[in-house]
Protein backbone atom coordinates (compact mmCIF):
# COMPACT_ATOMS: atom_id res chain seq x y z
CA UNK A 1 0.00 0.00 0.00
CA UNK A 2 1.35 3.45 -0.92
CA UNK A 3 2.31 5.65 2.09
CA UNK A 4 -0.48 8.17 1.44
CA UNK A 5 -3.07 5.38 1.05
CA UNK A 6 -1.90 3.72 4.26
CA UNK A 7 -2.07 7.01 6.12
CA UNK A 8 -5.61 7.59 4.80
CA UNK A 9 -6.68 4.08 5.84
CA UNK A 10 -5.32 4.52 9.39
CA UNK A 11 -7.01 7.92 9.62
CA UNK A 12 -10.38 6.51 8.52
CA UNK A 13 -10.15 3.69 11.08
CA UNK A 14 -9.27 6.16 13.83
CA UNK A 15 -12.17 8.45 12.86
CA UNK A 16 -14.63 5.54 12.78
CA UNK A 17 -13.46 4.34 16.20
CA UNK A 18 -13.78 7.78 17.80
CA UNK A 19 -17.16 8.40 16.15
CA UNK A 20 -18.52 5.08 17.48
CA UNK A 21 -17.17 5.75 20.96
CA UNK A 22 -18.97 9.11 20.99
CA UNK A 23 -22.18 7.54 19.62
CA UNK A 24 -22.22 4.82 22.31
CA UNK A 25 -21.00 7.07 25.09
CA UNK A 26 -17.85 5.00 25.59
CA UNK A 27 -15.57 6.70 28.15
CA UNK A 28 -12.52 8.23 26.46
CA UNK A 29 -9.35 6.36 27.47
CA UNK A 30 -6.38 4.85 25.65
CA UNK A 31 -7.56 1.31 26.49
CA UNK A 32 -11.08 1.94 25.16
CA UNK A 33 -9.66 3.59 22.05
CA UNK A 34 -7.48 0.52 21.46
CA UNK A 35 -10.54 -1.77 21.66
CA UNK A 36 -12.53 0.24 19.12
CA UNK A 37 -9.57 0.92 16.83
CA UNK A 38 -8.94 -2.83 16.52
CA UNK A 39 -12.67 -3.42 16.07
CA UNK A 40 -12.75 -1.22 12.96
CA UNK A 41 -9.33 -2.41 11.77
CA UNK A 42 -10.69 -5.98 12.02
CA UNK A 43 -7.31 -7.09 13.33
CA UNK A 44 -8.89 -9.19 16.11
CA UNK A 45 -11.71 -11.33 14.59
CA UNK A 46 -12.70 -12.71 18.02
CA UNK A 47 -12.89 -9.20 19.47
CA UNK A 48 -15.06 -8.09 16.54
CA UNK A 49 -17.39 -11.06 16.99
CA UNK A 50 -17.72 -10.32 20.71
CA UNK A 51 -18.55 -6.65 20.18
CA UNK A 52 -20.98 -7.44 17.34
CA UNK A 53 -22.89 -9.81 19.64
CA UNK A 54 -23.02 -7.14 22.35
CA UNK A 55 -24.19 -4.52 19.83
CA UNK A 56 -26.89 -6.85 18.48
CA UNK A 57 -28.16 -7.31 22.04
CA UNK A 58 -28.11 -3.55 22.77
CA UNK A 59 -25.59 -3.92 25.60
CA UNK A 60 -24.17 -0.81 27.27
CA UNK A 61 -20.48 -0.06 26.77
CA UNK A 62 -19.69 1.47 30.14
CA UNK A 63 -16.28 1.42 31.83
CA UNK A 64 -16.85 -2.05 33.30
CA UNK A 65 -17.88 -3.59 29.97
CA UNK A 66 -15.00 -1.98 28.07
CA UNK A 67 -12.50 -2.99 30.76
CA UNK A 68 -13.74 -6.59 30.50
CA UNK A 69 -13.22 -6.61 26.72
CA UNK A 70 -9.79 -4.99 27.04
CA UNK A 71 -8.70 -7.48 29.69
CA UNK A 72 -9.91 -10.38 27.54
CA UNK A 73 -8.05 -9.40 24.38
CA UNK A 74 -5.21 -7.10 25.47
CA UNK A 75 -3.79 -8.48 28.69
CA UNK A 76 -0.05 -8.06 28.12
CA UNK A 77 1.40 -5.65 30.69
CA UNK A 78 3.99 -4.23 28.31
CA UNK A 79 1.28 -3.63 25.74
CA UNK A 80 -0.53 -1.34 28.16
CA UNK A 81 2.47 0.96 28.49
CA UNK A 82 3.07 0.75 24.78
CA UNK A 83 -0.52 1.77 24.11
CA UNK A 84 -0.14 5.02 26.05
CA UNK A 85 3.03 5.90 24.14
CA UNK A 86 1.65 4.89 20.74
CA UNK A 87 -1.64 6.69 21.36
CA UNK A 88 0.17 9.95 22.17
CA UNK A 89 2.46 9.61 19.15
CA UNK A 90 -0.44 8.87 16.88
CA UNK A 91 -2.36 11.92 18.11
CA UNK A 92 0.65 14.14 17.40
CA UNK A 93 0.92 12.78 13.86
CA UNK A 94 -2.79 13.37 13.24
CA UNK A 95 -2.55 16.91 14.65
CA UNK A 96 0.30 17.69 12.27
CA UNK A 97 -1.58 16.23 9.32
CA UNK A 98 -4.64 18.35 10.16
CA UNK A 99 -2.42 21.43 10.38
CA UNK A 100 -0.93 20.63 6.96
CA UNK A 101 -4.41 20.26 5.47
CA UNK A 102 -5.56 23.53 7.05
CA UNK A 103 -2.56 25.30 5.51
CA UNK A 104 -3.37 23.71 2.16
CA UNK A 105 -6.95 24.94 2.46
CA UNK A 106 -5.74 28.49 3.12
CA UNK A 107 -3.38 28.27 0.14
CA UNK A 108 -6.22 27.08 -2.09
CA UNK A 109 -8.47 29.93 -0.95
CA UNK A 110 -5.71 32.46 -1.62
CA UNK A 111 -5.15 30.97 -5.08
CA UNK A 112 -8.89 31.17 -5.76
CA UNK A 113 -8.88 34.87 -4.91
CA UNK A 114 -5.94 35.42 -7.28
CA UNK A 115 -7.83 33.70 -10.10
CA UNK A 116 -10.98 35.69 -9.38
CA UNK A 117 -9.05 38.99 -9.44
CA UNK A 118 -7.36 37.98 -12.68
CA UNK A 119 -10.64 37.03 -14.27
CA UNK A 120 -12.15 40.37 -13.27
CA UNK A 121 -9.13 42.27 -14.55
CA UNK A 122 -9.16 40.52 -17.94
CA UNK A 123 -12.89 41.05 -18.32
CA UNK A 124 -12.44 44.83 -17.90
CA UNK A 125 -10.86 47.33 -20.23
CA UNK A 126 -7.26 46.19 -19.88
CA UNK A 127 -4.38 47.33 -22.07
CA UNK A 128 -2.08 44.62 -23.55
CA UNK A 129 0.56 45.47 -20.95
CA UNK A 130 -1.97 45.17 -18.12
CA UNK A 131 -3.22 41.87 -19.55
CA UNK A 132 0.33 40.54 -19.69
CA UNK A 133 0.89 41.54 -16.06
CA UNK A 134 -2.34 39.82 -15.01
CA UNK A 135 -1.47 36.62 -16.88
CA UNK A 136 2.06 36.70 -15.49
CA UNK A 137 0.61 36.98 -11.98
CA UNK A 138 -1.62 33.97 -12.61
CA UNK A 139 1.34 31.94 -13.90
CA UNK A 140 3.40 32.86 -10.83
CA UNK A 141 0.51 32.05 -8.49
CA UNK A 142 -0.01 28.70 -10.23
CA UNK A 143 3.67 27.85 -9.87
CA UNK A 144 3.58 28.81 -6.20
CA UNK A 145 0.47 26.66 -5.69
CA UNK A 146 2.20 23.69 -7.34
CA UNK A 147 5.23 24.16 -5.10
CA UNK A 148 3.05 24.29 -1.99
CA UNK A 149 1.12 21.21 -3.14
CA UNK A 150 4.41 19.36 -3.52
CA UNK A 151 5.47 20.40 -0.01
CA UNK A 152 2.10 19.18 1.31
CA UNK A 153 2.53 15.85 -0.44
CA UNK A 154 6.01 15.45 1.06
CA UNK A 155 4.73 16.34 4.53
CA UNK A 156 1.85 13.85 4.32
CA UNK A 157 4.21 11.17 3.01
CA UNK A 158 6.50 11.82 6.00
CA UNK A 159 3.53 11.62 8.39
CA UNK A 160 2.43 8.39 6.72
CA UNK A 161 5.93 6.99 7.13
CA UNK A 162 5.82 7.86 10.83
CA UNK A 163 2.53 6.00 11.17
CA UNK A 164 4.06 2.95 9.45
CA UNK A 165 7.14 3.11 11.71
CA UNK A 166 4.94 3.46 14.78
CA UNK A 167 2.85 0.48 13.74
CA UNK A 168 6.01 -1.60 13.21
CA UNK A 169 7.35 -0.54 16.61
CA UNK A 170 4.08 -1.52 18.28
CA UNK A 171 4.11 -4.90 16.54
CA UNK A 172 7.74 -5.62 17.48
CA UNK A 173 7.15 -4.67 21.12
CA UNK A 174 3.96 -6.70 21.23
CA UNK A 175 5.79 -9.71 19.79
CA UNK A 176 8.61 -9.33 22.32
CA UNK A 177 6.09 -9.02 25.15
CA UNK A 178 4.49 -12.30 24.03
CA UNK A 179 7.76 -14.26 23.78
CA UNK A 180 9.77 -16.15 26.38
CA UNK A 181 13.21 -14.56 26.36
CA UNK A 182 15.17 -17.78 26.86
CA UNK A 183 13.46 -20.26 24.53
CA UNK A 184 11.85 -17.96 21.96
CA UNK A 185 8.54 -19.76 22.45
CA UNK A 186 5.25 -18.10 23.32
CA UNK A 187 5.16 -17.08 26.98
CA UNK A 188 2.48 -17.89 29.57
CA UNK A 189 0.39 -14.78 29.02
CA UNK A 190 0.31 -15.20 25.26
CA UNK A 191 -0.44 -18.90 25.76
CA UNK A 192 -3.54 -17.99 27.79
CA UNK A 193 -4.72 -15.62 25.06
CA UNK A 194 -3.99 -18.06 22.22
CA UNK A 195 -5.71 -20.93 24.01
CA UNK A 196 -8.82 -18.80 24.55
CA UNK A 197 -8.88 -17.58 20.94
CA UNK A 198 -8.22 -21.04 19.49
CA UNK A 199 -10.93 -22.63 21.65
CA UNK A 200 -13.45 -20.05 20.39
CA UNK A 201 -12.44 -20.65 16.77
CA UNK A 202 -12.62 -24.44 17.10
CA UNK A 203 -15.99 -24.29 18.85
CA UNK A 204 -17.38 -22.03 16.12
CA UNK A 205 -16.00 -24.30 13.37
CA UNK A 206 -17.00 -27.52 15.16
CA UNK A 207 -13.41 -28.81 15.07
CA UNK A 208 -11.43 -30.66 17.75
CA UNK A 209 -8.61 -29.15 19.78
CA UNK A 210 -6.12 -30.89 22.05
CA UNK A 211 -3.62 -29.70 24.61
CA UNK A 212 -0.25 -31.21 25.57
CA UNK A 213 1.35 -30.42 28.91
CA UNK A 214 5.04 -31.40 29.08
CA UNK A 215 7.50 -31.47 31.97
CA UNK A 216 11.23 -32.31 31.96
CA UNK A 217 11.92 -35.24 34.27
CA UNK A 218 14.32 -34.61 37.18
CA UNK A 219 15.09 -31.12 35.88
CA UNK A 220 15.81 -29.73 39.35
CA UNK A 221 18.44 -32.45 39.95
CA UNK A 222 19.94 -31.73 36.52
CA UNK A 223 20.15 -28.03 37.38
CA UNK A 224 21.70 -28.73 40.77
CA UNK A 225 24.31 -31.12 39.33
CA UNK A 226 25.37 -29.19 36.23
CA UNK A 227 24.37 -25.57 36.86
CA UNK A 228 21.76 -23.20 35.51
CA UNK A 229 23.56 -22.50 32.24
CA UNK A 230 23.38 -26.17 31.31
CA UNK A 231 19.78 -26.18 32.51
CA UNK A 232 19.06 -23.31 30.15
CA UNK A 233 20.67 -25.35 27.36
CA UNK A 234 18.20 -28.16 28.10
CA UNK A 235 15.23 -25.78 27.96
CA UNK A 236 16.42 -24.41 24.61
CA UNK A 237 16.87 -27.94 23.28
CA UNK A 238 13.30 -28.85 24.18
CA UNK A 239 11.98 -25.64 22.60
CA UNK A 240 13.88 -26.42 19.40
CA UNK A 241 12.46 -29.96 19.35
CA UNK A 242 8.91 -28.69 19.82
CA UNK A 243 9.33 -26.30 16.89
CA UNK A 244 10.61 -29.18 14.77
CA UNK A 245 7.58 -31.35 15.56
CA UNK A 246 4.58 -29.01 15.44
CA UNK A 247 2.66 -27.71 12.42
CA UNK A 248 2.19 -24.09 11.42
CA UNK A 249 -1.20 -23.78 13.12
CA UNK A 250 0.03 -25.25 16.42
CA UNK A 251 1.39 -23.17 19.29
CA UNK A 252 4.23 -24.22 21.58
CA UNK A 253 4.65 -22.28 24.81
CA UNK A 254 6.85 -22.19 27.86
CA UNK A 255 4.20 -22.58 30.54
CA UNK A 256 6.53 -21.99 33.48
CA UNK A 257 9.91 -23.23 34.71
CA UNK A 258 10.55 -26.60 33.05
CA UNK A 259 6.89 -27.07 32.06
CA UNK A 260 5.79 -26.51 28.47
CA UNK A 261 2.47 -26.64 26.63
CA UNK A 262 1.37 -27.21 23.04
CA UNK A 263 -2.01 -26.11 21.63
CA UNK A 264 -3.18 -28.36 18.79
CA UNK A 265 -6.15 -26.98 16.82
CA UNK A 266 -7.98 -29.26 14.34
CA UNK A 267 -6.53 -32.30 16.12
CA UNK A 268 -8.23 -35.41 17.52
CA UNK A 269 -7.01 -37.11 20.70
CA UNK A 270 -5.21 -40.06 19.07
CA UNK A 271 -3.15 -37.93 16.64
CA UNK A 272 -2.29 -35.65 19.59
CA UNK A 273 -1.03 -38.68 21.55
CA UNK A 274 1.07 -39.79 18.55
CA UNK A 275 2.60 -36.29 18.31
CA UNK A 276 3.37 -36.35 22.03
CA UNK A 277 5.11 -39.72 21.63
CA UNK A 278 7.13 -38.34 18.72
CA UNK A 279 8.24 -35.35 20.82
CA UNK A 280 9.13 -37.60 23.77
CA UNK A 281 11.16 -40.00 21.62
CA UNK A 282 13.03 -37.21 19.81
CA UNK A 283 14.03 -35.55 23.06
CA UNK A 284 15.17 -38.83 24.63
CA UNK A 285 17.49 -39.48 21.66
CA UNK A 286 19.31 -36.16 22.08
CA UNK A 287 22.46 -36.09 24.17
CA UNK A 288 23.32 -33.11 26.36
CA UNK A 289 26.92 -31.92 26.16
CA UNK A 290 28.58 -29.57 28.63
CA UNK A 291 29.67 -26.66 26.44
CA UNK A 292 32.60 -25.66 28.63
CA UNK A 293 34.09 -29.16 29.20
CA UNK A 294 32.69 -31.10 26.25
CA UNK A 295 31.56 -33.87 28.62
CA UNK A 296 28.53 -35.99 27.72
CA UNK A 297 25.86 -35.39 30.35
CA UNK A 298 23.46 -38.01 29.10
CA UNK A 299 19.91 -37.73 27.81
CA UNK A 300 16.86 -36.01 29.20
CA UNK A 301 13.33 -37.39 29.25
CA UNK A 302 9.84 -35.94 29.28
CA UNK A 303 6.53 -36.77 30.87
CA UNK A 304 3.56 -35.61 28.81
CA UNK A 305 -0.17 -35.34 29.48
CA UNK A 306 -2.76 -35.05 26.70
CA UNK A 307 -6.37 -33.82 26.89
CA UNK A 308 -9.09 -32.91 24.38
CA UNK A 309 -11.21 -29.77 24.65
CA UNK A 310 -14.90 -30.30 25.39
CA UNK A 311 -16.86 -27.50 23.72
CA UNK A 312 -17.97 -24.86 26.20
CA UNK A 313 -16.01 -26.14 29.20
CA UNK A 314 -13.87 -23.71 31.20
CA UNK A 315 -10.34 -23.80 29.80
CA UNK A 316 -9.03 -24.27 33.33
CA UNK A 317 -10.65 -27.73 33.27
CA UNK A 318 -8.88 -28.64 30.02
CA UNK A 319 -5.54 -27.56 31.49
CA UNK A 320 -6.29 -29.44 34.71
CA UNK A 321 -7.01 -32.71 32.86
CA UNK A 322 -3.81 -32.43 30.80
CA UNK A 323 -1.84 -31.60 33.98
CA UNK A 324 -3.38 -34.54 35.81
CA UNK A 325 -2.39 -36.87 32.97
CA UNK A 326 1.12 -35.37 33.03
CA UNK A 327 1.63 -36.04 36.74
CA UNK A 328 0.09 -39.50 36.40
CA UNK A 329 2.82 -40.18 33.82
CA UNK A 330 5.42 -39.05 36.34
CA UNK A 331 3.94 -41.28 39.02
CA UNK A 332 4.02 -44.27 36.66
CA UNK A 333 7.75 -43.98 36.04
CA UNK A 334 8.24 -40.83 33.92
CA UNK A 335 9.45 -40.73 30.31
CA UNK A 336 5.98 -41.56 29.01
CA UNK A 337 2.80 -40.11 27.55
CA UNK A 338 -0.61 -40.47 29.17
CA UNK A 339 -3.91 -39.05 28.01
CA UNK A 340 -7.06 -38.21 29.92
CA UNK A 341 -8.40 -41.61 28.80
CA UNK A 342 -5.64 -43.34 30.77
CA UNK A 343 -6.64 -41.78 34.08
CA UNK A 344 -8.08 -44.16 36.63
CA UNK A 345 -8.50 -41.43 39.20
CA UNK A 346 -8.31 -37.63 38.81
CA UNK A 347 -6.26 -37.43 42.01
CA UNK A 348 -2.89 -38.41 40.57
CA UNK A 349 -0.23 -36.45 42.40
CA UNK A 350 3.14 -35.19 41.25
CA UNK A 351 6.59 -36.26 42.30
CA UNK A 352 9.47 -34.31 40.80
Amino acid sequence: MAPSNEFNAVTVIAQDAIKKMIELGVPASPANYMVWYHYYANSHPDLKRTIDVLLDNNQDFDDAQCAKIYEQYFTLDVESGLLDSASGSFEKIIDRAVQYLDEAGSDAAEFGETLADASGGLAGQSSPDEARDIISGVVNATQEMENRAKVLEERLAAASSEVADLRQEVEITRREAATDGLTGLVNRKRFDITLRETAAEMMEAGEDMCLLMLDIDFFKKFNDNYGHQTGDQVLKLLAMTLNECIKGQDTAARYGGEEFAVILPNTLLNPAILLAENIRERVSRKSIINKSSGDQLGAITLSIGVAKYDFGEPLSELISRADTALYAAKNQGRNRVLSENDLVSPSASAQN
